[in-house]
């Protein structure tokens, strides 16, 4: 667990941020429930506590149509994925799933959209929301747009996000439009259309051409900007959007700290620079390693490969001290809505020992660290209580989806502001 010094700083300020104190006034017919036992449990988080979902995109939709050489950032074992989902399911609800063009669309017209379709259902019926991850970026695009002017490369941009946004609307409503801006236009590992592109027009009309089609394809979308660059670069660029007029819905922050933790300061610093924009802040992509850090004069964490890279012991209880720290310093800041961790399993991305899970299907200290938050200090167990004479009961919960009953009815009702608040609930 994380040192008693950073604890009850952050836990007022999460109680005070995240918690309503509600009064339910409970009625049947009209009439007050009154002295009667109910029970009052905890259904759902409003707050996003998320993960990719790109291990499950083969168990739920099958094997990609046109198979894919490359290592994919979701590697878990297909014995484990079963077990997995049931982790997975019982710690998050929020998924991001790959759409990123290169994989999506390796044959120009043949979009990867069925699979996708399917495992997105699968998340939403398990009352999940659905992110996809990205419209627009210049790694991992698709290879064809090298044989198309820049215009005609725009021209089929704006058409990927409009067909994506419009097959998935309803089911994904949420998206980051378009990932890491900021080096976009100066990305030199390999040629690509989209680089061209942005090279070309520059960095702010390349993010008005992407969310004013975004926006046209799905207007009630909440739409992202998304970057790994936490210098004042990220904050220039969202300070000329932002007076191009631009509408953003969501700041996308990411966190891969295969380097070191942050540590509380920094995540402070970074939260309070990003946070005066007023937009609210998702921590999109955070992984934290169980085994060896990455060396730190590592400048680009991709050229960091190597043959295996193990998770140890003494890595695991860093880790689980780590996310404990984490985790708790964003819930304990007003601006941030999500966060969604890099991989369960271990040997996702650049087969790094950062999930929460083993590779053999074992949870870590981390993951049992995460889910005695999530669903312990920060959840409402199923509290039994006895109303008063105006069929009244008072309880502290999580801002989220509750269940109320007594005997056999049963109602639904949610707590969405923090402080006091009163409920009516007809059984």
């Amino acid at each position: 667990m994380a040192s008693p010094s950073n604890r009850p700083v952050a836990d007022p300020a999460i109680r005070r941020h995240r918690t309503a104190t509600a009064t339910l006034t409970l009625t049947r017919n009209g009439t007050p429930l009154s002295g009667r036992e109910v029970t009052v449990s905890q259904k759902n988080h409003a707050f996003l506590f998320g993960c990719i979902g790109f291990d499950f995109v083969p168990l739920i939709g099958g094997e990609p149509p046109f198979g894919d050489a490359r290592t994919p950032l979701g590697d878990a074992e297909k014995a484990n994925l079963e077990r997995l989902a049931d982790l997975w399911f019982d710690l998050f609800n929020f998924a991001t799933l790959p759409f990123y063009w290169g994989r999506f669309e390796p044959v120009r017209g043949k979009p990867d959209t069925e699979r996708l379709r399917a495992t997105a259902r699968w998340f939403a019926e398990r009352g999940c929301v659905v992110k996809g991850h990205p419209l627009a970026w210049h790694t991992e695009t698709a290879d064809w747009l090298l044989d198309l002017s820049n215009a005609e490369i725009a021209a089929a941009q704006v058409d990927r996000i409009k067909r994506d946004m419009s097959e998935f609307a309803g089911l994904i409503d949420m998206w980051d439009v378009i990932n890491e801006v900021v080096i976009m236009p100066v990305f030199d590992k390999y040629d690509n259309g989209i680089t061209r592109l942005c090279r070309e027009i520059g960095r702010i009309p390349m993010v008005r051409m992407v969310f004013d089609a975004a926006r046209e394809a799905n207007p009630h979308a909440t739409l992202l900007l998304n970057d790994f660059d936490m210098s004042s670069a990220y904050e220039c660029l969202i300070e000329g959007v932002l007076e191009a007029g631009i509408r953003i819905d969501a700041l996308g922050l990411q966190s891969h700290m295969h380097q070191g933790y942050w540590g509380e300061e920094k995540t402070l610093d970074v939260l309070d620079r990003f946070s005066r924009y007023g937009l609210p802040i998702h921590f999109t992509e955070t992984t934290l390693v169980s085994g060896h850090l990455m060396p730190p004069e590592i400048v680009d964490l991709n050229d960091y490969q190597i043959p295996d890279w193990p998770t140890t012991p003494e890595g695991e209880t860093r880790q689980a001290d780590e996310i404990v720290r984490h985790y708790t310093t964003l819930l304990s800041h007003p601006s941030v809505k999500a966060i969604t961790y890099w991989g369960l399993a271990d040997g996702g991305w650049l087969g790094a020992p950062g999930g929460l899970v083993r590779r053999d299907g074992t949870p870590k200290p981390s993951y049992e660290a995460l889910h005695s938050l999530i669903k312990g200090e920060w959840w409402l167990s199923p509290t039994t209580m006895t109303t008063d004479d105006a069929g009244r009961v008072s309880f502290t919960g999580f801002l989220g989806e509750y269940e109320v009953s007594a005997g056999d009815g049963a109602a639904v009702f949610r707590l969405d502001e923090p402080g006091e608040t009163t409920v009516e609930v007809a059984l």
